[in-house]
């Protein structure tokens, strides 16, 4: 087994876990874009914000298996 197999299985165990925990996983995405708007000083909100969103509607896509 190599490498990108061991990644593929980290991935998927990742997808497993935020599938499982979304509201957690958007809770966090949530602080992140606070974070980063922040530090950013409010100069590229709508950036983060879009990004922001992106991530949350890719956490609602997740399904377990």
């Amino acid at each position: 087994m190599g490498f990108l197999d061991d990644a593929k299985k980290l991935a998927d165990k990742a997808q497993d876990l935020a599938a499982d925990h979304k509201d957690q996983v958007k809770q966090a995405i949530d602080k992140a874009e606070d974070a980063a708007s922040g530090m950013a000083g409010g100069k590229y909100k709508d950036q983060v914000a879009s990004a922001a969103d992106k991530a949350e509607s890719f956490v609602d896509g997740l399904k377990k298996d």
